[in-house]
């Protein structure tokens, strides 16, 4: 019997023994910097917040100009105060609501209130940490030591106070970050751990509403009013007994300060902070894991990692706990059955970070479609560009377009899909926004409407889509139409130049013409030139190919594109940047062209400049990126890229190969199923695909389809030094910007 027992008792500390050695999960959260992006043009967002979340919790700067647009920048050193609404990467600063910003006792609001921000101090990186979920800076002028942390819709912060006297905490309702300006507000104390009120506010979204609750560690001992006009309460100083650790939890709503209220008590009713701060790093380690590389340097791992992340900043929830949300309409809703986001910077997310979320974010997909349904319903058009509640009608074309269409295309099911035909048609044939001349001339004037050529190549991309859709759903007469309107993009090529030009209302080419020249808003292009527009056709590369008339016309002008000698005019979009010759990967619409190569059989050319631009287009540094992040475009672009393969047309799931950065990554997928890309022989000098197996057999294509993506395998490509200009070739193999 004795015997049996220690048998027994052997077995289970063995048991416990294993289960206690088995490997911890991997940590992914320790490969982002979020300072990348911070310098520079890229605008980023640096702060706390979880994946997706209503809430973006950091610090800001009181500089309100162009490269301070997420109300942070890395040159900076001063700061105001921490809002808990923030943009990332965008080029118009918007949000920065409900500033708060911890003093100490010898703080005096009389003594300095003439300033803007009278409780400024100056900080230093040395004071600060930045991790996803996670941020923490030292005010050395206060002796106060500030972390923050988030849930979806909830701040968390942590203050230890550790000059003598009593601890206070500013809440300034008046701040926004660039064009945002306070239009009314007001704060009230509810018993003595509490605050409500709102801030309503008219900037970017010219009509934006932010209701809040907030619960403090501590009994408030007074509440000062230090700024009070027409508009409301603008500022408070609230003073609590004692020094040492406060804890505050606010929570928004975009509804209401009850919605609020219910928000905080679904989301954080505990004051455990690093429980909190964990279960943050936990949710981003849970979606940054969804792809998991190996075998690369620890900065470029770093730098991908980052990446991932920024793409995930971007859709941010819009709605409270019970579902209820603010429509466009400006009218509350309740629980439509489905998580409502906003800010879609779609002008520039479609193009990437939604196919990628068709891959990563499959659980997402079918919320984001039904959002913009919703918005279509509320506002009679799908969004152009919405934030809170808003639309924008910023940048060209109509974007959230592609974006269903892609989802549609890819087996989506969780919306209507003739509701979603009606609103994508009904858009396209609206009269604003240059439509009209669409219909009535197949092109846009150049001398009736600004931008008119980016315009015009913008809504052929969503034509395209509107007709793909309407072929998926056997609506021939709607597909005719729209397949014709797809093809106006031809109307602008002026063969005689090789570029894309602006035509004036009389169908002559509009006079003086310089392909290199740019000015802000005032031109035939957006935030570009005829150089980067003339290969905006993603959905019709091989119709783009005849208009040059051979392969070797459209490769030739291709090869120029990268290395022309030419420079921009003084006054040009600072939006241009991140130049190779004149290709600006710095910003959106340029994108796709280092893949065209592929489509006339060079798909090496394509690896050399997918590699040179992952390699100097992309740092670990907090300049590491060229351009405005633009709510996860910029990075999603080198997410696909460094896996090897790329969306050229983004709604027809196709992705075009280019030259993988890493040894190996793996996609994680629904079901348990996961992609695998392997590059064999891969090398700082073998960039270069020798041949590909999918799933252990010879695969000769130069692009692979979503659909072999989401089935789950292996694909292997064999790199080498040299190119084999015999790959993607044969007949078959060239990838499709088309219809299946």
């Amino acid at each position: 019997m004795n015997r049996i027992i220690l048998i027994v008792n052997a077995f289970f500390a063995f048991i416990l023994l294993s289960c206690s050695q088995a490997p911890k999960p991997e940590d992914f959260s320790a490969y982002v910097d979020p300072y990348i992006g911070s310098d520079y043009h890229g605008h980023v967002f640096v702060g706390a917040n979880v994946p997706f979340g209503a809430v973006q919790l950091g610090p800001n700067n009181a500089q309100e100009t162009w490269d301070w647009c997420s109300g942070y920048h890395y040159s900076d050193s001063v700061l105001i105060g921490f809002a808990h609404t923030h943009l990332s990467g965008t080029g118009i600063g918007d949000l920065g609501d409900l500033l708060f910003m911890p003093v100490s006792d010898d703080f005096n609001y009389e003594q300095a209130s003439n300033e803007a921000y009278p409780w400024s101090a100056l900080y230093t990186h040395d004071d600060e940490q930045v991790s996803p979920g996670y941020y923490s800076i030292n005010i050395n002028k206060y002796n106060v030591q500030a972390e923050l942390t988030t849930t979806e819709r909830v701040g968390f912060h942590r203050y230890n106070f550790n000059a003598s006297g009593n601890s206070k905490l500013i809440i300034d309702l008046a701040y926004g970050t660039g064009w945002d300006a306070l239009t009314k507000a007001d704060l009230q104390q509810e018993g003595d751990n509490s605050i409500s009120g709102f801030r309503y506010s008219k900037g970017w979204a010219a009509d934006q509403k932010i209701y809040f609750h907030t619960e403090f560690s501590k009994p408030i001992k007074t509440l000062e009013i230090l700024r009070q006009n027409d508009k409301g309460i603008s500022t408070v100083e609230i003073e609590f007994e004692g020094n040492g650790e406060l804890l505050v939890k606010t929570a928004i709503s975009p509804v209401s300060t009850d919605g609020a209220k219910n928000n905080l008590n679904a989301e954080l009713a505990q004051w455990d902070f690093e429980a909190t701060k964990a279960q943050a790093r936990t949710k981003w380690n849970t979606e940054l894991g969804k792809i998991k590389i190996g075998n690369t340097d620890p900065s470029t791992k770093t730098t991908f990692y980052t990446a991932l992340y920024h793409t995930m900043i971007a859709p941010s929830l819009f709605d409270d706990v019970n579902g209820d949300y603010r429509g466009a309409d400006g009218k509350n809703y309740t629980d439509p059955g489905y998580d409502t986001y906003t800010t879609f910077s779609l002008w520039d997310t479609y193009r990437a970070a939604h196919p990628l979320f068709t891959l990563v974010h499959q659980d997402r997909v079918d919320d984001m479609v039904n959002t913009m349904l919703a918005i279509y319903d509320q506002q009679g058009k799908l969004p152009v560009w919405h934030l809170h509640g808003n639309e924008t009608n910023t940048m060209v074309g109509n974007h959230a377009i592609p974006v269903i269409a892609d989802a549609l295309l890819k087996g989506y099911t969780g919306f209507d899909a003739e509701k979603a035909f009606k609103a994508v048609k009904s858009t396209m044939l609206m009269d604003e926004r240059g439509l009209n001349f669409i219909k009535e001339k197949g092109y846009i004037p150049a001398d009736s409407t600004v931008e008119s050529v980016a315009m015009a190549l913008e809504y052929a991309i969503d034509d395209w889509c509107v007709a793909a859709m309407a072929k998926k759903l056997g609506k021939t007469e709607d597909f005719e139409l729209f397949s014709k309107r797809a093809k106006y993009y031809e109307n602008y090529f002026n063969k005689e130049t090789g570029f894309m030009r602006g035509r004036i209302a009389d169908d002559s080419w509009r006079t003086p013409f310089n392909p290199v020249h740019s000015e802000h808003r005032a031109d035939d292009f957006c935030e570009g030139n005829a150089w980067q527009y003339t290969w905006l056709v993603p959905h019709d590369i091989n119709g783009l190919i005849n208009l040059f008339e051979s392969e070797t016309a459209f490769t030739e002008k291709l090869d120029e594109l990268f290395t022309t000698e030419e420079t921009l005019n003084e006054g040009a979009s600072s939006d241009i940047s991140g130049l190779i010759g004149m290709y600006a990967h710095g910003n959106e619409p340029g994108h796709h062209i280092p893949y065209m190569y592929a489509f006339a059989g060079q798909q090496w050319k394509t690896a050399e400049k997918v590699n040179f631009i992952m390699n100097e287009m992309y740092t670990d540094q907090p300049d590491g990126l060229c351009g405005n992040e633009d709510c996860g475009q910029m990075s999603a672009w080198y997410v696909f890229s460094s896996m090897g393969f790329y969306p050229v047309n983004p709604a027809n799931g196709v992705h075009v190969f280019g030259s993988p950065l890493f040894e190996s990554a793996t996609i994680e997928l629904p079901g348990e199923k996961t992609f695998e890309v392997k590059a064999k022989n891969l090398n700082k000098t073998n960039i270069y695909i020798d041949s590909v197996t999918l799933n252990g057999e010879p695969y000769t294509k130069s692009y692979i389809t979503h659909t072999d993506v989401v089935n789950g395998g292996v694909l292997e490509f064999n790199m080498a030094a040299e190119p084999n200009k015999e790959f993607g070739q044969a007949a078959g193999s060239r990838p499709k910007s088309g219809y299946e």
